[in-house]
């Protein structure tokens, strides 16, 4: 009966259609406020909040005004899977943004293909995009482009004997497929490859496995809390091998958390994280800094490239409703041929067959020294 319910709701709104030019339309936010993914959806839901009041009291996009419906998955693909279906069935909303996590996006992506329903995603994997789904786009730069950059690296350093960690989510079962599946071309092998608990608080048993394989470096591929774990565990047995963590690490409080260990630890972030030092001629720097002293001002905590994914999804929406207005097939259009759009994952540039419109060049190589974030050398 419920399925009927929402088969008959999706026939219903694609007959009448989303708000006309001028009046509010109603874009929901899946996002992971509470739980262990908190990290992600905090930021992005207070992105989400500053930009949509900035945007309506400036007379809306084009016109048109946004009602925000921010709803708290608490990181679980069931309960976003239950929401979605509330958002589009009973909400009627143009547009979803979110969810927070790459499991949670996978189970969310067939309802809004069914519905016809703009899924503006803020999570990584690019399983997400992959295959292209007409309605389906995704703010993140892609896991592959991410272990492109750490590859590159270990390369560089002449090493050529890899040791994994995984996180057994979404994020990290695609992560470890990348991880496994490119070694080869950069002429590295994997000699031991462990999954992990994302709720693990102790890793030392894992890291002991790296450590005795014979591993030249350590990739560790999660966004949970326990990659700082993994940072600790590892120095406390005496690891001294390079230490690589996945994007997912573009959040200053996991070194906070991890201490000293997190010292020279290096992994691929976008340039949010380095906005200030950037040359002035960076066509992205004007929007980073923007954001960065916009958000740190307003909540008085450090920005992170979690928040900048809702900011980025913010401007696909944005840009749909610029050159398609509350057409949704025309707004899924106009997103679907952005060219040249600066966000703080990177330079946007869509097309049919690329729904994240991102390259290896969006990531910048960082390290931590002193406890803060710097551009790797």
């Amino acid at each position: 009966m419920r399925m009927l319910r929402f088969v008959l709701a999706v026939v219903l709104f694609s007959l009448v259609g989303p708000a006309t030019a001028g009046e509010t339309v109603k874009v929901g936010a899946l996002l992971s406020v509470s739980g262990p993914a908190s990290f992600l959806g905090t930021p992005e839901a207070r992105t989400l909040e500053m930009l949509v009041e900035k945007a309506n009291a400036a007379g809306g996009i084009n016109g048109i005004k946004i009602e925000l419906l921010i709803k708290d998955t608490g990181g679980s693909p069931e309960k976003a899977v239950s929401l979605a279906k509330q958002l589009i069935e009973e909400n009627q909303v143009f547009a979803i943004i979110g969810p927070s996590t790459s499991g949670e996006s996978m189970q969310v992506k067939r309802l809004a293909e069914e519905s016809g329903t703009l899924l503006l995603s803020c999570a990584a994997a690019e399983v997400i995009v992959q295959p292209v789904g007409k309605w389906v786009f995704k703010s993140p730069q892609s896991d592959s482009h991410a272990v492109i950059r750490i590859f590159e690296r270990v390369k560089k350093l002449g090493l050529t004997k890899v040791g994994l960690l995984t996180s057994n989510t979404g994020f990290g079962q695609a992560g470890k497929a990348q991880l496994e599946k490119l070694a080869p071309t950069y002429g590295l092998t994997v000699v031991a490859s462990e999954v992990y608990d994302k709720a693990a608080t102790d890793l030392t048993a894992e890291v002991t496995k790296m450590k005795a394989s014979g591993a030249q470096a350590l990739v560790n591929w999660s966004i949970e809390p326990a990659q700082s774990i993994v940072l600790k565990n590892a120095r406390q047995i005496g690891l001294t091998i390079p230490l690589f963590q996945s994007h997912g690490f573009g959040n200053v409080g996991y070194v906070k958390a991890a201490g000293a260990a997190a010292e020279g630890v290096i992994f691929p972030a976008g340039r949010l994280l380095v906005a200030e030092s950037l040359p002035d001629s960076n066509p992205q720097k004007k929007l980073l800094v923007e954001y960065k002293r916009g958000y740190e001002a307003r909540y008085k905590e450090d920005v992170s490239t979690f928040g900048g994914h809702a900011y980025d999804a913010f401007l696909m929406l944005q840009a749909g409703l610029k050159g398609g207005g509350t057409n949704r097939q025309k707004a899924r259009d106009a997103i679907e041929s952005i060219h040249g759009m600066a966000g703080t994952a990177g330079v946007f540039n869509m097309s049919a067959t690329d729904h994240c419109g991102l390259t290896p060049d969006a990531f910048e190589m960082l390290t931590v020294k002193d406890g803060r974030f710097q551009v790797l050398k």
